[in-house]
């Protein structure tokens, strides 16, 4: 019988690392496969929380501001796209628009109450596309409800739900959860609530981390209470 660890990623749909350690961390579970179950729980982080609703702002212009220029901005994104593709990711960040992403979290928690890890995930997967392929506005209720729905959930309860408050104060709870365990910078996974492992990692380093954390777990367990 595997071995189960539970991991709870703490990331943003806007973060280009997420996208990058996400494909990362699949391949380090397809290594574990029958060896070590892993259940997967996304948490929200919010890059940008101060994103105004509505304005639809290219990113290229927000970087721009950001990192002292056009050919900065663009080096950046030219950087991170290449890396993208190693993972097989078609990043367009030329089409990326800038995104409040808290109603973009409410939808996950939704996925999660809806068909567990599973149906979050590949909500997950569709937003991080929406986002970084697509150019689409990911802080758009329309959008959201629309890749939910290409996800496999029923769109008119997902904008039902956007339209209202559910899934607020949940979201809230865990950004103030990230904040209180310290984490500054996505992604971060924490793994069966012991350890965290910050950055998108290559899949050999997530493959001995989670070794090692069951290891050490399996021998406390024979030591036995008086160990």
């Amino acid at each position: 019988m595997a071995d189960t660890v539970r991991v709870e990623i703490w990331s943003d749909v806007v973060c280009p690392w997420c996208y990058i350690g996400k494909r990362r961390f699949e391949r380090a579970l397809a290594e574990l496969h029958g060896e070590i179950e892993v259940e997967v729980v996304y948490r929200p982080y919010q890059l940008d929380p101060t994103a105004p609703l509505g304005t639809a702002t290219p990113v290229s212009e927000v970087y721009a501001k950001k990192f002292g220029g056009p050919e900065r901005a663009q080096q950046i994104f030219e950087h991170v796209t290449r890396i993208a593709d190693d993972e097989g990711l078609d990043f367009r960040l030329d089409r990326a628009l800038r995104a409040n992403t808290r109603d973009a979290h409410r939808l996950l928690w939704f996925a999660e109450q809806q068909g567990g890890p599973v149906v979050q995930g590949a909500v997950k997967e569709q937003l991080l596309r929406a986002y970084f392929t697509d150019g689409l506005d990911v802080g758009d209720r329309e959008v959201l409800a629309d890749t939910a729905a290409e996800a496999g959930l029923d769109r008119a309860e997902v904008a039902a739900f956007l339209d209202g408050v559910d899934g607020t104060a949940e979201v809230d709870h865990d950004l103030r959860t990230a904040h209180e365990r310290g984490i500054t910078a996505v992604p971060t996974y924490v793994i069966d609530d012991a350890w965290a492992v910050p950055g998108a990692q290559e899949p050999d380093t997530f493959v001995q981390v989670i070794r090692r954390m069951v290891a050490k777990r399996d021998e406390r367990a024979a030591e036995g209470p008086g160990g």
